[in-house]
């Protein structure tokens, strides 16, 4: 068996969520008329399905009964919309959905998808009717938010019901974010202003904010407004991953354009204006964030909040209005070549300053999403003098997917690598390599990153479907690190950076720090071009999407699958995500753990059970000690029992109080965020990377390199 590990990926934890796309009108006369190119997808996904999914499962009536339950819950995860007599109603698909995706028939999909979307605009109605009315917000009542104890509404009156409650805690949470906004304003004007600056107070105003019930009515309208933008491609990519994720819940179909996204994603560039944009509820596009050092940042017009209103093409193109257009096509007319010119119609957050900017397109590289390095100096060395130690943040497994190898294309190992030689030259002592927030990525990256840190031997082994075994091995003899190391993972830690954990625990080459496991992932995707397996050449035409589909499970070293079970650490620090919902575990369908004989490797005997539990009594007397980690520990211990509620309170005394003590749901947002999405360009050196870098001293201290 040999695998080809260019379009191997081991990357992405899933979490399930609603899909909220700005797609093409929905009134469009050829909607529910899929494409020839969607119906040989369908075809060739039953087949490749069938022929190289890991676990050799016939799309079958079993697989079906699961289809439809995934679709269902794609589109109305919390069942707010469907009503128990339409989910008996789609149960005559129950057995077919296998059927019909062998005849690449969609009829059903749009059926369900036009019932929903009735439903959508019966709901956006009752909220509106909700947010007009007056409540009772002394009322002792609670609204069950636990989707496993919630059933679909059984009538139009309990569809109602359930919409006031929902609106009342709406309510509740918006009149909270507005006590919230006063607050901070009062203390910034309380706040004495620096000499020769206007005090706070006279701060121009800021635009009005709008009512709560105003900005809920804007939500759900531009929700109903969203739903009815979904074009074809998103019908069949939700029918047909339905499909697909009845197998495992990492094999996905992707429409041509969400593989295009892919694809820019894994290369780390893309051609363009360098700018995050998002829609938001009137129907424009906002700038989210400017990426540092592309065309926008240097032209230095464009700012975060601006809405576009208009695109034009080159200098004298027609400026075309792209109010209320999906949030993909007002992408697609602002990438472009690089070199050539776009032109934006923008508003300013106010609505007052309209104006015209023209931006050079450039190839944008996503600096964010690239591994980083810094030095710390962190207590000392047996000499006395300072300890260097050296922190790699290192958020994905990236290559360039189009163009592996070539001159100028990125590669997480490039980077690193180029990194430790930095390192080297600083001659410093010990390495924290920050896998944190890295969902995984190419398994060739993978397995070539973990290579920089042994001389030579077994990474990952894979077993496929037909249950042979493959150990892939580090291709190049001697390494780019041989000091101390410290990995430091969480609950997102996914699949490649699990293999790499996982590595340098079994071969005894450094410490694993961080929440009790990482995120368990141990399954393998191949990323299925089907332009490439219709038209067999190099360069097609791009007709069709991809599939992403697990074709092996990987196993550590030691024989030890990290499926479900995940990568143990070393050395645990208190951590909210290590108690959040988002591991393999968590996840539908998974795949089972398991587990195969284990490789023959060398162990270097440096994380001996004698030497991490030392480390470990020392770190958690530092912890112990420390009141940063005393207040993160009394977080956690609110956050497991507000997370343990299955309902939630609309009485606004107790509502506010409880926000007093503890937001749950923000602490989740904040955390998943501030891990997937860090607004940061620089390596912070906060109260927990404080503790990491002292175990990583004491550890550099214990071996004998400091």
């Amino acid at each position: 068996m040999t695998h080809s590990l260019r379009n191997m990926f081991v990357g992405g934890f899933a979490i399930l969520v609603i899909p909220v796309f700005c797609m093409a009108a929905f009134n469009d006369e050829d909607f529910g008329k899929p494409s020839s190119y969607d119906q040989q997808s369908a075809r060739f996904v039953t087949l490749l399905m069938e022929r190289q999914h890991l676990l050799s499962h016939p799309i079958d009536n079993e697989i079906s009964e699961r289809a439809i339950d995934q679709y269902l819950k794609t589109l109305d995860p919390m069942k707010s919309y469907f009503l128990a007599s339409d989910v008996q109603e789609f149960q005559k698909y129950k057995d077919q959905f296998d059927d019909l995706i062998r005849a690449a028939n969609f009829k059903p999909a749009f059926e369900i998808f036009q019932r929903y979307l009735q439903r959508v605009d019966e709901c956006t109605v009752i909220a509106t009717e909700w947010l007009d009315a007056t409540h009772d917000f002394s009322a002792e009542e609670e609204m069950v938010n636990d989707r496993k104890l919630i059933d679909y509404a059984a009538d139009e009156a309990d569809i109602k019901e359930r919409w006031r409650k929902r609106i009342k805690y709406n309510l509740l949470v918006a009149m909270a974010e507005d006590r919230a906004l006063e607050e901070a304003k009062a203390k910034k004007e309380a706040e004495p202003s620096a000499e020769g600056q206007e005090p706070a107070a006279a701060v121009a105003p800021a635009v009005p904010r709008l009512s709560p019930s105003e900005r809920l009515k804007k939500r759900y309208q531009s929700i109903a407004r969203r739903m009815h933008q979904f074009d074809n491609d998103d019908v069949v990519e939700m029918f047909i991953s339905s499909i697909t994720t009845s197998f495992d819940p990492h094999t996905t179909y992707m429409s041509k354009k969400n593989f295009e996204n892919f694809m820019i994603i894994m290369g780390l560039n893309l051609e363009g204006i360098g700018a995050t944009l998002q829609a938001d509820d009137e129907g424009y596009t906002v700038i989210k964030r400017i990426v540092p050092n592309g065309p926008a940042d240097k032209q230095g017009q464009l700012k975060v909040e601006d809405r576009i209103s208009a695109v034009g093409q080159g200098g004298q193109g027609e400026l075309v209005d792209v109010t209320g257009w999906k949030l993909d096509d007002v992408v697609g007319q602002i990438r472009g070549t690089a070199g050539t010119t776009v032109r934006l119609s923008v508003l300013d957050q106010s609505g007052a300053d309209i104006r015209e900017i023209s931006i050079v397109r450039e190839r944008v590289e996503l600096e964010d999403e690239a591994a980083k390095g810094k030095v710390f100096e962190h207590g000392t060395k047996a000499d006395g003098s300072p300890m260097k130690i050296g922190v790699i943040d290192l958020p994905s497994f990236y290559a360039d997917m189009e163009n592996p190898g070539s001159n100028g294309s990125r590669s997480t190992t490039r980077d690193v690598a180029k990194i430790l030689r930095e390192f080297n030259t600083q001659k410093v002592d010990a390495l924290v390599l920050d896998l944190r927030r890295n969902g995984g990525g190419s398994l060739r990256e993978a397995i070539d990153c973990t290579g920089l840190f042994i001389d030579t031997g077994t990474v990952v082994q894979v077993k496929d479907s037909g249950g042979q075994i493959e150990q892939l091995n580090d291709p190049q003899r001697g390494s780019g690190w041989t000091r101390p190391m410290v990995v430091l993972t969480s609950k997102l830690s996914a699949s490649a950076s699990e293999i790499l954990a996982g590595a340098v625990q079994d071969y005894g080459r450094g410490l694993v720090v961080g929440d009790s496991t990482t995120h368990g992932k141990g399954t393998v995707q191949s990323m299925v071009d089907l332009n490439q397996l219709v038209y067999g050449t190099e360069n097609p035409p791009k007709h069709f999407g991809a599939l992403k589909i697990s074709t092996a499970q990987f196993y550590r070293p030691n024989g030890d699958s990290t499926q479900m079970r995940g990568v143990l650490s070393d050395i645990i620090l208190p951590s909210v995500t290590d108690h959040m919902d988002v591991a393999e575990s968590d996840l539908d369908f998974a795949v089972d753990f398991d587990r195969i004989p284990a490789a023959t490797i060398t162990n270097l005997g440096l994380n001996s059970q004698g030497l991490v539990q030392r480390l470990a009594e020392g770190s958690n007397q530092r912890i112990s000690a420390n009141e940063r980690f005393a207040k993160e520990q009394r977080k956690i211990d609110m956050y497991i029992e507000f997370k343990d509620r299955t309902s939630l309170t609309l009485n606004e005394a107790k509502f506010i109080e409880q926000r007093k003590e503890f937001n749950a749901e923000e602490e989740d947002r904040q955390n998943l965020e501030g891990q997937l999405n860090p607004d940061k360009s620089d390596i912070v050196k906060d109260y927990y990377m404080d503790e990491v870098l002292s175990i990583a001293h004491d550890y550099a201290r214990s071996l004998g390199d400091g």
